[in-house]
């Protein structure tokens, strides 16, 4: 939305949710409430509401919104990603199946029913190897395993996750298999991408200095420009390309997690949409434009003045939830803004919020943004700030 005020006063916005918005009656040109589990009906609504209404561009937020945004786009006859492309980037064995096709090097992976016989399936897998759920984000629900003992623990872990009533509605019948692939050791790094009319233009390259081995995958501090060489930058991008289009991804933004070895870039997910949370504060583009504003620019067919992202190191660290319980009360703020470097420290938990950690938690308690003269200085500045903050929880 405040990228939509910063084009300017011919921008006009329509905010479409799942649930109706008090002020809906009052404002029913700026709101519109819409089925997200039944996109063909989204877009019904959405294209009835044009009638009226014309709309020139439909942007998703999360992997769901990318889906129904597919969905409406081709109802009303504008450029977007096919319905197909959009669905195989929300369902990770489907996006498996056609990386897998598309020559993409990717792990080994299998579908199993959430109930079936763990026993006979822990028998099955090769170790170590990661169970995962096929729609879920923010590494919720995605567990390691290195022997048929932990596997069926985890498996276990995830089907609880996978059965409370709002995700097993929200899934449908994703909510009922599972995902199992091996495990593939490497640095893990994050792209972020936008696709114009199916070239893919890479906006920035987030190195994750910290080691995700398991037996969750939390993210924590992603750095940019990334310290890999050039050579290994080209490789990474050319995966996220032949990526993109094993998926039949044509435009808007990608957000992908890769992890590197010495085989070369393995892609692990590849989604139809930005970069989640608020970590987008940390890029810049051009003379100042955000992330956001770029891709409101793409969608509506406007001028771009530039995809090259500023010279300046930049950073954000995703504040981990310390273990589970309420949180009561949080130090340090004022020290941890007060580290050479920081230029934000931004809480999104409350006072009050009870907090769930991964696998089963979906969230984190905030963000740290930083910027600095070199990648290593913004890399400390993050852990500095980090350091200072302490979270007080009552169980």
């Amino acid at each position: 939305m405040s990228a939509a005020q910063r084009l300017g006063a011919e921008v006009q916005v329509v905010i479409a949710s799942e649930q109706p918005n008090t002020l809906q009656k009052r404002r029913p040109d700026n709101l519109l409430t819409l089925d997200f589990l039944h996109p063909e009906e989204a877009a019904r609504a959405a294209r009835e509401f044009a009638r009226t209404r014309p709309i020139s561009a439909v942007v998703g937020v999360d992997d769901d919104t990318a889906v129904v945004a597919a969905y409406i786009a081709e109802a009303l006859s504008l450029p977007h990603n096919s319905v197909a492309s959009a669905l195989a980037a929300r369902n990770k064995y489907l996006m498996r199946q056609m990386l897998h096709g598309g020559g993409v090097q990717i792990p080994s992976f299998a579908l199993f029913p959430v109930d079936g016989d763990l026993k006979a399936i822990a028998r099955q897998v090769s170790y170590p190897c990661v169970v995962k759920p096929l729609f879920l984000s923010a590494s919720r629900g995605v567990i390691r395993a290195n022997d048929e003992s932990e596997f069926i623990g985890a498996a276990r872990r995830l089907g609880a996750i996978l059965g409370q009533p709002e995700i097993a509605a929200r899934g449908g019948e994703l909510a009922k298999q599972f995902l199992v692939e091996s495990f593939i050791p490497g640095q893990e790094v994050a792209l972020e991408g936008l696709l114009i009319k199916g070239e893919l233009h890479v906006l920035a390259l987030f190195d994750k200095p910290d080691r995700m081995d398991g037996p969750f995958f939390e993210e924590t501090i992603y750095i940019t420009p990334s310290r890999l060489p050039t050579e290994i930058q080209a490789q990474i991008a050319q995966c996220a390309d032949q990526s993109a289009a094993a998926l039949g991804l044509r435009e808007g933004p990608i957000h992908a997690e890769l992890r590197i070895n010495d085989q070369g870039p393995w892609m692990i997910e590849i989604a139809a949409r930005s970069i989640g949370g608020l970590c987008s504060r940390a890029l810049r583009f051009g003379t100042g434009a955000r992330l956001e504003e770029i891709i409101l620019r793409h969608a509506l067919g406007m001028k771009i003045e530039s995809l090259d992202r500023e010279r300046q190191p930049a950073g954000v660290m995703m504040i981990p939830i310390p273990g589970a319980g309420v949180l009561r009360e949080i130090r340090g703020l004022d020290e941890a803004r007060s580290v050479p470097g920081i230029e934000d420290v931004t809480i999104t938990a409350h006072v009050t919020q009870k907090l769930v950690p991964l696998p089963e938690g979906a969230s984190y308690l905030g963000f740290i943004f930083a910027r600095g003269a070199d990648t290593e200085t913004v890399e400390a500045s993050l852990r500095l700030a980090a350091q200072r903050l302490q979270f007080v929880l009552e169980a």
